[in-house]
């Protein structure tokens, strides 16, 4: 593999981690609400679960999604069911500053299946794949999740640092009933994005 095509391949995973989509809103979120550790052990979870489906698609189930292409359909609207209920629970949120309760605390799980929900996560899995590694040999899939692993992990760092630079400013449940609400319509537009 030349040094072109490794540099692309970052510059890729790059945009596709660091753009705004449903991960990185919760992420933001989160990471608002409870606090650096919270964000960071949720980003883990989001990260490895991304490689996961990473791995998965580029091993194989890429060719399954293309025998089958209405799977990809299916998958996306499950995930946009998934999302519009995230937000939704978003913006009924109350805003309750108690951070005592650690039920709503977005986890290392939540982050990982989240991966598996999100339609952008199986775009950019598919798109990444399908432009740089056609062929998808073994040894390509791997030095591509290997090249996507620590920057998919520092650009949804780069939300958490937000989300918690935010968190200092909205100290209050009013504000924090604002933010989520904001939070919760920006995750509905990126699902009328997905259909578009």
């Amino acid at each position: 593999m030349t040094f072109s095509l490794i540099t692309s391949m970052s510059v890729f995973a790059l945009a596709a981690s660091l753009s705004p989509g449903p991960v990185n809103l919760l992420s933001l979120s989160g990471s608002a609400r409870y606090g650096k550790r919270v964000g960071l052990i949720y980003i883990t979870g989001a990260t490895l679960g991304f490689i996961a489906l990473f791995l998965l698609i580029g091993l194989g189930l890429q060719h399954v999604m293309v025998a089958l292409p209405w799977i990809t359909q299916v998958l996306q609207w499950l995930g946009i069911a998934f999302l519009l209920y995230l937000s939704y629970q978003l913006f009924v949120d109350s805003g309750d500053l108690n951070t005592d309760s650690s039920k709503a605390e977005p986890t290392f799980m939540t982050g990982a299946i989240m991966q598996w929900l999100n339609p952008k996560a199986w775009l950019a899995s598919v798109s990444g794949i399908a432009a740089y590694i056609p062929e998808a040999t073994t040894d390509q899939v791997l030095l591509f999740a290997s090249l996507y692993l620590p920057i998919c992990w520092l650009s949804l760092g780069v939300w958490v640092l937000a989300g918690i630079m935010l968190g200092r400013y909205f100290q209050s449940p009013a504000k924090m009933r604002l933010m989520n609400k904001t939070l919760s319509v920006l995750l509905a537009g990126s699902c009328v994005l997905l259909i578009i």
